[in-house]
């Protein structure tokens, strides 16, 4: 079957309706009793579906024209690997023919198993150890083979890719245009020769606290979709982003974790800071690429207002400083 375009899908994909999320499910050869939940999710559409079998599951309907069918299969073979040697992910469930991503009315989607967690909230130093050798175990897995289709974190892929995307989009106030992608320009140029031979392999990639769950044994990572080909060091900063004393020693804790089961390249550690300044044009571009989603203008009321522009001109000009200050 051939996917529509991600123009002909938009409303489909706005308006999931219970049925269709049902029958998706059911492809999986069980019964499910009715009882649907949307969960908490910008980029996707995501599900909690209860079975009569008395299991719950979790349904996932891609964005269309985010993710082409390969790299979905990248994420998914990824968890397949983690899973195979017990690093604590979710991976998805297998229909019947024996793959992982269903089709329905041209919306890519996935089933996983719904797992028992709460968020994380704060980390002692025993956590912070515990999780650095989690990662550990997720990046020694992540290097034993590639993930062709995922795109490679760099200042060119979050950076100027995205400039010209802002660029181009109107969504920058006339005034403000100018000053920002200069000093958004001035940031890549910065960052640029710290990426010359940095080794690469597969990462999660968007590897924040807020994608980890406590089960009350283990840390589980969840959220793969914005798995990358990149830089171990980008999970770590992530998991501990902190620059001031505190957030150094914290961080140094979670790696003494991360080292007693991998080597970890300190050199790396030069790129947190650049790392930092991708992410915050990589995300402002994200929502601006959303902003046809009802979601995300209840979400981010105060985005492409002079305000919002003149705080992420700001918010780069200081981390310029803070690279400066590291060159």
């Amino acid at each position: 079957m051939e996917i529509p375009t991600p123009s002909a899908l938009s409303e489909s994909f706005y308006q999931l309706t219970p049925e269709r999320i049902l029958e998706a499910v059911e492809t999986l050869g069980k019964r499910a009793t009715g009882r649907v939940v949307a969960l908490n999710s910008m980029e996707n559409r995501v599900y909690d579906v209860e079975l009569e079998d008395d299991s719950r599951v979790v349904a996932k309907f891609y964005r269309p024209g985010r993710w082409s069918r390969e790299t979905i299969l990248d994420e998914h073979a990824f968890l397949a690997d983690l899973a195979e040697e017990e690093v604590p992910v979710v991976p998805p469930i297998a229909f019947a023919d024996g793959t992982t991503l269903g089709l329905t009315e041209g919306i890519l989607f996935a089933v996983f198993p719904r797992s028992p967690g709460r968020p994380v909230e704060e980390l002692g130093d025993e956590e912070l150890r515990l999780l650095g050798s989690l990662l550990a175990r997720l990046h020694i897995v992540g290097s034993r083979r590639p993930a062709p289709h995922r795109m490679t974190i760099s200042p060119l892929s979050y950076g100027r890719d995205n400039l010209e995307f802002l660029n181009r989009s109107g969504q920058l106030p006339e005034n403000i245009r100018a000053r920002y992608m200069a000093v958004a320009g001035e940031v890549l140029q910065a960052i640029e020769p710290l990426f010359a031979g940095m080794a690469i392999q597969r990462i999660h990639g968007d590897c924040h606290p807020g994608n980890l769950l406590w089960n009350g044994r283990d840390f589980m990572f969840v959220d793969f979709d914005d798995m990358l080909n990149g830089p171990p060091v980008q999970d770590v900063w992530l998991l501990v982003p902190g620059r001031d004393e505190e957030g150094l020693r914290q961080r140094k804790i979670f790696l003494e974790g991360y080292s007693a089961l991998r080597d970890f390249d300190e050199d790396s550690l030069k790129l947190v800071e650049a790392l930092r300044a991708l992410r915050y044009i990589h995300y402002t571009t994200w929502v601006a690429k959303r902003w046809e989603d009802a979601a995300f203008k209840r979400v981010f009321p105060n985005f492409g207002t002079p305000r919002y522009w003149q705080q992420e001109t700001q918010d780069l000009m200081e981390q310029l400083s803070v690279l400066k200050g590291f060159s």
